[in-house]
């Protein structure tokens, strides 16, 4: 299993929303480094939803339940999207402030590629951060 971090402009699509919905295609993704990062996604991959611009932290997990397939709101047809499922939600958010004050954490993409919208999380990484959102990895 791999572990992945994804990020969502909560006005366009929230964890509210996320946890309403269930199951939902992650697509609109249109940078060549973060499609690629979709299509190395497998289903059973979880990973962390990061509400960007105003909050700026980790808020949940979902799970791939579905592999890379053409994004329908493409229509070069070279970008793909993946399904997520809601996993749980983080009993505390995780601010990037506190994942820029932790060492642990400095060569994480999120720190390294801010701007990368999907992006590989590594084990060691994936259990801090479920810790301190208070929740089991």
């Amino acid at each position: 299993m791999a572990y992945w971090l994804i990020k969502t402009e909560p006005a366009s699509w929230s964890w509210d929303d996320q946890m309403r919905k269930g199951v939902e295609g992650w697509n609109g993704v249109r940078n060549y480094q973060a499609a690629n990062n979709l299509r190395a996604m497998k289903n059973g991959d979880l990973a962390f939803f990061y509400h960007s611009v105003s909050e700026k932290s980790i808020v949940g997990i979902v799970e791939v339940v579905r592999e890379a397939y053409p994004d329908p709101t493409d229509a070069s047809g070279k970008f793909v999207q993946v399904d997520v499922k809601t996993h749980k939600s983080f009993a505390r958010p995780v601010s990037l402030a506190d994942i820029k004050a932790d060492s642990r954490f400095a060569d994480l993409a999120l720190l390294r590629q801010s701007r990368l919208s999907v992006a590989p999380v590594d084990e060691a990484s994936w259990q801090a951060i479920c810790a301190m959102g208070g929740v089991s990895a």
